[in-house]
């Protein structure tokens, strides 16, 4: 199939290429029958159903996979979250064990102190209140002297109660952190095993795809041999013959017959069956109709010439009458019909997925006519000339059953 233009021109690839979704009917031309290629496309088209099946299971395992991979990072952005709180924790247990520490080293020393107060409050109690009254410079000295040993007391008390009190809460901290980090833990494990377990279902369906993968790559395999077989029965439809370039000679679309004084800035055009730039006439460069059209047109002088759509249809959009054979002139453009019209011959092909469009080809000599580097032309057939009958964008001559084609004749 070639490629569509600005305005809807196709043109049909060479039967005997790779051709998906062309089959042949049984027909029988001038008493030799046409091999009948359906068995094959019967068997490419099932093997193209099992890969559109295979193709949307493997679209939905690649949108599970990437739920799948989405679950994953969820989970890691969890495990990140509690690591973090986990150093974080730690970090504040460090410090509630310094503070611990601190305390008690607090503690150890005002006890010193205090041991040293009591001692020497225990000296001086073993002394009678007259013995401290007499030692005393006065009243007043021995009543300062005994306020300020219950204030050194209660002044050790009440430090020691307010560092143990510090020591409880920093203990108090540091359990509380020792369970959070317990807690975080055993999160930080279920995290983890969920994370385990969306990867194994992620392998899985990575397992699944490949096999997929691996069974489409299979069927197209088969395809493609199939399409081959295809081409070989197909051949017996439209015969290629080797001609001595005439009408011109040279260029990209030149592969030994010449290019048919095809213009040499398109025939040397950059061909691709999905696109192709527009000619001077808008279509597309080395297609079927962009050749048929210059020729029609400027070769044969048929300047008031018409026509629009696929190749395929050209028997309906055009502007001249259309014949059958056996009303047809050399220089006629012989058209094969699309399988999607309801042409007055019968079409050699049927469509497959929409992807059939015809082929148009100038004729160039009649059954029983003897051409210049051909010699006669056999009954039943037609020589034509056409652009892209191969599907790579070259100019050939081909032998086409005459009664399964239409024809505009030059007026």
């Amino acid at each position: 199939m070639s490629i569509r233009s600005p305005h809807f021109i196709q043109g049909r690839i060479r039967l005997r290429t790779v051709a998906l979704g062309l089959s042949v009917l049984v027909l029988v031309l001038a008493g030799v029958p046409i091999v009948r290629a359906d068995i094959y496309q019967n068997q490419i088209n099932s093997l193209s159903n099992q890969n559109a099946l295979s193709q949307a299971q493997l679209n939905g395992l690649q949108v599970q996979a990437t739920n799948y991979q989405q679950a994953i990072n969820a989970y890691q952005a969890q495990i990140n979250d509690i690591n973090n709180a986990i150093a974080s924790d730690n970090a504040k247990q460090a410090e509630d064990q310094q503070a611990i520490a601190a305390d008690e080293a607090k503690i150890a020393l005002n006890k010193q102190y205090l041991a040293t107060d009591i001692k020497t409050m225990y000296v001086q109690g073993q002394m009678t209140m007259i013995e401290q009254l007499a030692t005393s410079q006065n009243l007043s000295s021995f009543v300062n002297k005994q306020e300020d040993d219950i204030k050194v007391q209660d002044n050790l008390n009440s430090l020691l109660t307010s560092i143990k009190t510090l020591q409880q809460q920093a203990q108090n901290n540091a359990n509380e952190v020792a369970a959070l980090i317990k807690t975080e833990q055993a999160q930080q494990a279920q995290v983890a095993a969920d994370q385990s377990q969306q990867t194994q279902l992620l392998n899985m369906n990575q397992q699944q795809q490949s096999n997929y993968n691996a069974q489409i790559a299979a069927n197209n395999a088969q395809i493609a041999s199939l399409q081959a077989q295809q081409a070989a029965a197909n051949a017996a439809i439209a015969s290629a013959v080797n001609i001595a370039p005439s009408g011109g000679s040279g260029g990209a679309c030149d592969i030994g017959s010449g290019n048919g004084g095809y213009p040499l800035p398109w025939c040397n055009a950059s061909f691709s069956m999905s696109y192709s730039a527009n000619d001077a006439n808008g279509f597309p460069e080395r297609q079927c109709t962009s050749y048929a059209y210059w020729y029609f047109t400027s070769v044969e002088g048929q300047s008031s010439f018409q026509v629009s759509g696929n190749a395929g249809w050209w028997w309906e959009t055009s502007s001249f009458p259309v014949s059958i054979y056996p009303d047809v002139k050399v220089g006629a453009i012989g058209v094969e019909p699309s399988s999607a019209t309801n042409a007055p011959v019968s079409t050699l092909h049927t469509a497959f997925d929409g992807g059939y469009y015809g082929h148009v080809m100038i004729v160039k000599a009649l059954p029983g006519q003897n051409y210049p580097g051909y010699g006669v032309v056999p009954s039943g057939d037609v020589l034509v000339a056409s652009m892209n009958e191969d599907g790579y964008g070259h100019f050939m001559y081909d032998l086409w059953p005459a009664n399964y084609l239409m024809y505009i004749n030059p007026q």
